[in-house]
């Protein structure tokens, strides 16, 4: 990425910047009773009628927490879906104690940390893509990485609290899925995948601007000795 495209760099930088904030606003929800933390989490439902659970519980990334993620547990390393309440617990809507549930959060949850690591390495090599061709792939291959981790995350992330509520909804429980936790999610996965356009667009462009040069080059040398040949050619003449 040449100096002329320098502003393709920044551009990826801010977005990266972007995602990982989004990012840690997600996993860090609870932490704190302060906006948007204590209004971002994946999943509320009314877990009422399940035994040795709260009356409303809401799934964020380190805690179960109750209404504005208030009274929160403490925080779980990989929290298992069933949580809220014990595995012999009784009013658990149909499959939520499943292995399914308890192991698409789990995958999810590591997948976030994965994509956040590399996320955060794209970020620091993106300064390079300001100084040629060669930062800005190197830059562009992270951010690729990070885009990949990522997208597995919040697929699962989606996955799993979406069809979580339509279970709890079919047994007759008011649930709906967080609109800030879902919505950073998916606003970071928009930024990294921009950046990662950003930096390749980078690479192309210098590229095509160093094969445009060259060919300068060429036609100027081929004029010059096609000049150089005409004028011996009219010697011989005269």
């Amino acid at each position: 990425m040449a100096a002329g495209n320098a502003p393709l760099g920044l551009a990826s930088l801010v977005l990266l910047a972007g995602s990982i904030v989004m990012i840690f606003f997600v996993i860090l929800a609870g932490v704190k009773d302060t906006a948007p933390l204590n209004k971002t989490y994946f999943l509320q439902a009314d877990t009422s009628g399940i035994s040795g659970a709260r009356a409303v519980s809401q799934w964020t990334y380190f805690y179960v927490c109750g209404p504005d993620n208030t009274d929160c547990s403490k925080a779980y390393a990989a929290m298992p879906f069933r949580t809220p309440w014990a595995d012999d617990a009784s009013g658990v809507p149909d499959g939520l104690n499943s292995n399914y549930y308890y192991l698409m959060w789990r995958f999810g949850w590591v997948f976030y940390l994965i994509a956040l690591f590399f996320d955060v390495c794209a970020f620091f090599a993106g300064f390079l893509a300001c100084c040629g061709r060669l930062g800005a792939a190197l830059s562009g291959l992270i951010a690729l990485t990070a885009l990949v981790f990522y997208s597995v995350a919040v697929s699962l992330m989606t996955a799993t609290f979406v069809k979580a509520r339509n279970a709890f909804k079919d047994n007759g429980h008011d649930a709906k899925i967080g609109t800030y936790a879902f919505g950073f999610s998916w606003g970071a996965w928009g930024c990294i995948f921009i950046a990662v356009i950003l930096f390749f667009i980078g690479v192309r462009g210098n590229h095509d601007g160093g094969r445009r040069g060259w060919r300068r080059r060429r036609s100027v040398r081929s004029h010059a000795s096609y000049d150089v040949g005409g004028r011996r050619v009219k010697d011989d003449y005269s």
